[in-house]
C-alpha cells in the first residue's frame, strides 16, 4: 500500500507548490484505490489539510484572505450535506465518486479560458462565491477534490493566477479540516478500518520534502507543465479508481 500512497502525496506536493493544485487530484485516486473509498477521502482530507496549512505558512503574504473567508463559509453548505451522503454511501460507489470528480477536474483544467468578465472575485458578486464555495465543500467531503469547483471559479471571475494559487492553500486546509470534522460529527468515519498511524507520520513526511522539493522547482517549471502532469497521474489513478468501484459493486 505505501508504495502507491507515499510517492503519490510526495508527487502531488510537489505539484501544488508549482501550480497551486495537485495534492487532491493525484493522491485521491491513489487513496481511494488503496484503502477503499471512505478511509481513501478520510486521507486525503488529512493529506489537503496539512499540505494546504504548509503552503499557507510559506505564502500567506500572498493569500486574499477576505476571499479564503468567504468561500469557507460558503463550503460549509456543501461540507454538511456531503459529510451525510458519505455516511450513507458504499465504500464502492464513493470510490467510482472519487475517479469520477477526478476526471471532472481533468475535463475543467482542460477546458481552456472559460469566461473571465469580473477583473477579480471581488467584482463577481456573493451569489457566484457562495456557488462554487459550497460545490467546494461538497465536492472535497466526498471525493476529497475540490479543485474542479475552485478551477472554474477563478476562470470566471478572472482571478491573478499567483494571488489564486496562494489563496488556494488556506481554502484546501480549512476544507480539509471542516471535512474531517463534518464525517466525524455524522458518524461517516470508519475508525474501525481505519489504517496505521505510521501511514499519516509517513504522509506528513512526504508532504515536508514536496515542499522542500517543490519551492526550488517553482522557480523553473512552469505551472502549466506542472498541471499537465497532474493530469496524466490524476487521470490514470481515476480510471483505476472507476474499476475498482465497479468491480466492488459487481462482486
Amino acid at each position: 500500500m505505501l508504495w502507491m500512497v507515499l510517492p503519490a502525496v510526495l508527487v502531488g506536493t510537489i505539484l501544488q507548490r508549482i501550480s497551486g493544485t495537485g495534492v487532491g487530484l493525484v493522491v485521491a485516486p491513489a487513496f481511494a484505490i488503496s484503502l477503499g473509498g471512505s478511509n481513501g477521502v478520510f486521507l486525503t482530507n488529512v493529506t489537503t489539510a496539512v499540505s494546504g496549512f504548509l503552503l499557507t505558512c510559506a505564502l500567506w503574504r500572498t493569500v486574499n484572505w477576505s476571499q479564503w473567508a468567504k468561500l469557507c463559509s460558503s463550503a460549509l453548505i456543501g461540507t454538511v450535506i456531503g459529510a451525510v451522503v458519505v455516511r450513507v454511501t458504499p465504500g464502492a460507489v464513493l470510490q467510482l465518486v472519487v475517479g469520477s470528480v477526478v476526471l471532472l477536474g481533468m475535463v475543467v483544467l482542460l477546458s481552456g479560458g472559460g469566461a473571465r468578465k469580473p477583473a477579480g472575485p471581488e467584482r463577481s458578486g456573493a451569489g457566484t462565491t457562495t456557488l462554487y464555495g459550497a460545490a467546494g465543500g461538497l465536492l472535497n467531503v466526498t471525493a476529497g477534490v475540490a479543485a474542479p469547483a475552485m478551477v472554474v471559479y477563478s476562470r470566471v471571475t478572472g482571478w491573478r493566477q499567483t494571488e489564486y494559487a496562494a489563496t488556494m492553500q488556506p481554502v484546501f486546509m480549512t476544507l480539509g479540516v471542516t471535512s474531517l470534522a463534518a464525517k466525524s460529527a455524522v458518524g461517516a468515519v470508519e475508525h474501525a478500518t481505519m489504517p496505521t498511524p505510521w501511514l499519516f507520520v509517513g504522509v506528513a513526511g512526504m508532504v515536508l520534502l514536496g515542499l522542500a522539493a517543490g519551492t526550488p522547482l517553482a522557480r523553473r517549471i512552469p505551472a502549466s507543465t506542472a498541471r499537465t502532469m497532474a493530469l496524466v497521474l490524476a487521470g490514470a489513478g481515476a480510471v483505476v479508481a472507476i474499476l475498482k468501484g465497479l468491480l466492488g459493486l459487481l462482486g
